[in-house]
């Protein structure tokens, strides 16, 4: 028998968001012990939090998925500050920031234009 797929996972968006997560994940391996229960902890709930609101919201009505994609696109944000964080304390490169933010970056403008097609679907 064969994994059961739900339709949510067929979600490009949601997709990158995983692929984020893992970035993420690999990522805060650098940080410092210390930052354990501090940012390391934050900014991989936050980057989780992208999928989970995405997952959650969909298949809902249109008005709710609405509400969690605004979810997830607040959870971007908050990594977008996890990020500056971990490059201004020296704990990633230069380099590391620019391609969280370009990848947080696609994510926002995916999140708004499904936000958008749902509007206009009504």
């Amino acid at each position: 028998m064969e994994n059961p797929k739900f339709k949510f996972e067929e979600l490009t968006v949601y997709q990158k968001s995983l692929d984020f997560v893992d970035d993420v994940y690999s990522i805060t391996k650098k940080f410092p012990k210390d930052e354990l229960y501090g940012l390391t902890s934050q900014y991989k709930r936050a980057s989780v939090s992208i999928s989970l609101n995405i997952a959650e919201g969909a298949g809902d009505t249109d008005t709710q998925f609405n509400r969690y994609l605004q979810m997830a696109w607040d959870s971007s944000k908050e990594c977008v500050v996890c990020s500056t964080i971990a490059k201004r304390q020296g704990f990633i490169s230069e380099d590391d920031d620019k391609a969280a933010r370009i990848k947080l970056s696609e994510l926002a403008k995916m999140t708004i234009s499904l936000q958008k097609y749902l509007k206009k679907s009504k």
